[in-house]
């Protein structure tokens, strides 16, 4: 009985190791996150600029001299301001965070697990930066110009058809009234402006993620390069059902936004089948590859005898 209880002791002393090594690494993080905040929170007046500069260089290229924003309630530009501190305060903590949980997971890993894993956590953050800057240089000045382009395009057909004098809106963003109309304008609220801006940084940023997803699942034996490819039409139909849910009605936005993210399938596609033909090639330095069951040797040593010949 007493040995059975010293085997739970035993077992139990490094789950609370564990454990308290954990703690600690979450009191780091959650420290160095709130570092982050301050620090975003002092630049945060400039960084909303930034992200709302492509709806004003549209409202500028609209034809109105001075763009405005506005908001509605007291608190509203405090918490727009706190926003971009909590998310620019992630992504400035994020090396400590992506750190402190290394540290804690490297210990159980192997050295040539180490070395696999590695990479990709640092290719991770630099597609998503890819991602973002596309986002915000790219697909957001057209979503803008589209959006707030169309109120200039639907005051034309409007005051065409209503036979007045006035063609072409005479200021950014609005739609003339006609003899017995009213006159619709856009005034824009800061933290709906920059809630789009967000998404669409978000968004793409996430979608940069899939060349170091599917190569980290195709290392892990997850997913294979041949599998990949045979679903490609599936991937091809997703791909276009996520352009059609976080990109405007707008047709070349969405199809910026399907060639990006199937070029980078098909990126993915090829990482894969490089992992997968350096992990035969180990194997077969190492004398591990065998032959399937029934006999017939494996698809993937016949692709790599191909290339070798």
């Amino acid at each position: 009985m007493s040995h059975i209880e010293d085997d739970i002791e035993d077992s139990a002393a490094p789950l609370i190791e564990h454990l308290a090594e954990l703690r600690t690494r979450l009191i780091r993080s959650v420290i160095a996150f709130i570092i982050g905040i301050v620090l975003a929170f002092v630049v945060a007046e400039p960084i909303l600029q930034f992200l709302l500069q492509p709806i004003e260089a549209t409202l500028r290229d609209l034809g109105d001299p001075s763009p405005t924003l506005q908001y509605t309630s007291p608190q509203e530009y405090l918490f727009t301001l706190f926003r971009i501190s909590m998310v620019f305060g992630f992504a400035l903590a994020f090396p400590v965070i992506a750190h402190q949980m290394w540290r804690f997971v490297a210990p159980g890993l192997y050295r040539s697990e180490k070395a696999a894993f590695l990479p990709f956590t640092i290719a991770s953050p630099i597609m998503f930066l890819l991602g973002a800057s596309f986002a915000h240089f790219v697909v957001t000045p057209l979503a803008m110009a589209f959006f707030l382009g169309f109120a200039d395009v639907s005051s034309i057909f409007a005051n065409l058809l209503a036979q007045t004098t006035d063609a072409v809106p005479d200021a950014a963003a609005v739609v003339p009234a006609t003899e017995d109309g009213l006159r619709i304008t856009f005034f824009g609220k800061v933290n709906e402006s920059l809630d789009i801006t967000l998404k669409f940084i978000i968004a793409f940023g996430l979608c940069f993620q899939l060349p170091v997803l599917l190569t980290l699942m195709g290392k892990a034996g997850l997913v294979s390069a041949e599998g990949l490819g045979n679903v490609r039409k599936y991937a091809v139909v997703g791909i276009l059902l996520l352009a059609a849910l976080v990109t405007p009605p707008d047709v070349i936005t969405q199809m910026i936004l399907f060639t990006v993210v199937y070029g980078l399938y098909e990126i993915s596609i090829f990482l894969v089948a490089r992992v997968e033909k350096k992990r035969e090639a180990d194997l077969r330095a190492q004398g591990l590859w065998f032959e399937e069951e029934n006999g017939e040797e494996d698809p993937l040593v016949k692709e790599f005898d191909e290339d070798e010949k």
